[in-house]
């Protein structure tokens, strides 16, 4: 009896695996990663700890706290984190590339397709029925990140000063962020009870049996923290960086639009505390505001297009950079898709790269301390902060959907509705964004249909 229930355990336990079987999962994830970070994540718990048991759900959750205090989109660096763990460097870049590489792709084409034929009648419908329905799902990402992070009246008042910071004194979103890390370190000290973490993910549930990398697995050697290695990484991606931004400035000026988006992309790959929400103020102040490489408008249509794309949502940079390659037309007005699809992988390069720097700098310490990590207070004044930024992102989308003219222009009774269906789909139904931009975008091409037939 002994006998047969060990050898049962034993055929419980997962074989191990190759980096060219991985390859094959990864690069299945980057096409059906839809669903923002929360929905990537539940993929990947659902594959990787309950399914494939690549994974315990232990170390699957200590990777992911570390993943959710780094900027960058939590949801990439998780799997670079988990990819690297199994596989060394290599796997963390397979993982993390095929992460992000099909929605490039993807937005290309897309943005291609918009910025071609974004003036025919039937695709400028579709856009005019999104646009309301991104509202509304800014609207919603802020309830979430509220709700669980404002949890009293501390938090509550960096998320109001934030809010007044960026849309009355239209302060810089880094100055924001900065202070609000500063008002929480302290307020950490004088009230930790009110900075405290909010609960995080939870702890974990049932096993789900032995696990390639269990719970008490021994960190592997390459998972080990070393100074050299350290150094390495640290070295060897800012070669990486100094070589890409070196190249763009060689070859077309430091004042060229290649390179600027390389820089300015770098600085915001660094302010993304918070999600890709929480970015877009800065994103929407450098792009459209400062260097003008898109509108307003087309700003809003690129978070529809990264909302119904596989990937992570500040995947949207890709269109701000497809967008402004095209309007800019980099190499000359008969090459606007190359200008478009150049532009787009340059800022994809210079957002992303900073992810791979994180994981392979700080997950050896991570995994060879397994200690707690002491950024909640910052963290949570950051967090607190990045709710007010957020709802003046969902205040200016208003604004622009609603009259499109101009305060003295006519109001946008129809994409009001829609805003208000959408935004009822979301809180009040739970549906998921991708119905609710379907089903706005379809409103929108049949009020663009009806209206000659009307008048």
């Amino acid at each position: 009896m002994n006998t047969a229930t060990a050898t049962a355990t034993v055929a419980e336990v997962p074989q191990r695996l190759t980096l060219a079987q991985a390859f094959y999962y990864w690069l299945k994830l980057g096409f059906i990663s839809f669903g923002g970070p929360a929905g990537q994540i539940a993929i990947m718990h659902e594959d990787l700890v309950e399914r494939r048991r690549w994974i315990s759900e232990n170390r699957f959750l200590h990777a992911l706290n570390y993943c959710m205090l780094l900027p960058g989109p939590e949801a990439q660096q998780l799997a670079i984190y988990i990819g690297w763990l199994m596989h060394r460097t290599w796997g963390g870049i397979v993982a993390g590339v095929l992460f992000v590489l099909p929605s490039l792709f993807i937005l290309v084409g897309l943005s291609w397709v918009y910025m071609a034929y974004g003036n025919v009648p039937a695709i400028a419908g579709v856009f005019y029925g999104i646009k309301p329905a991104v509202t509304a799902l800014v609207v919603h990402a802020a309830y979430r990140v509220g709700s669980r992070s404002l949890k009293n009246s501390w938090l509550w008042a960096i998320a109001v000063s934030a809010f007044l910071a960026i849309f009355a004194l239209q302060l810089p979103f880094p100055l924001i962020v900065l202070a609000a890390g500063v008002v929480g370190y302290f307020g950490g000290r004088l009230a930790p009870g009110k900075f405290a973490a909010g609960g995080g993910h939870g702890k974990a549930a049932k096993s789900c049996g032995p696990s390639l990398i269990d719970d008490n697995t021994p960190t592997p050697e390459h998972a080990l923290f070393t100074w050299p290695r350290f150094t390495r990484v640290l070295v060897v991606c800012l070669a990486l960086w100094l070589a890409g931004i070196g190249a763009l400035t060689a070859a077309y000026g430091w004042d060229s639009v290649l390179t600027q988006m390389g820089w300015f992309f770098t600085k915001a790959a660094l302010m993304t505390f918070g999600g890709a929400y929480a970015v877009l103020p800065y994103v929407f102040q450098g792009a459209v505001e400062n260097f003008q490489w898109l509108t307003a408008a087309q700003m809003i249509d690129g978070l529809a297009l990264g909302e119904t794309t596989p990937g992570p949502l500040i995947m949207v940079v890709s269109f701000v950079g497809f967008v402004g390659g095209w309007t800019r037309a980099i190499f000359g007005s008969d090459a606007l898709f190359i200008s478009g699809a150049v532009a787009a992988s340059v800022v994809t390069f210079f957002t992303f790269l900073p992810s791979f720097l994180f994981i392979f700098l700080g997950a050896p310490f991570i995994e060879s301390t397994h200690g707690n990590l002491k950024f909640t207070a910052p963290l949570s004044g950051i967090t607190a902060a990045v709710v007010g930024v957020i709802v003046n992102l969902a205040v200016f989308f208003a604004y622009h959907v609603l009259w499109p003219q101009g305060m003295p222009g006519h109001f946008e009774w129809a994409s009001a509705l829609i805003g208000v269906c959408a935004g009822t789909a979301l809180f009040r139904f739970k549906l998921g964004v991708i119905p609710v931009v379907l089903a706005s975008g379809l409103a929108g091409l049949a009020l663009t249909l009806l209206r000659p037939a009307i008048s």
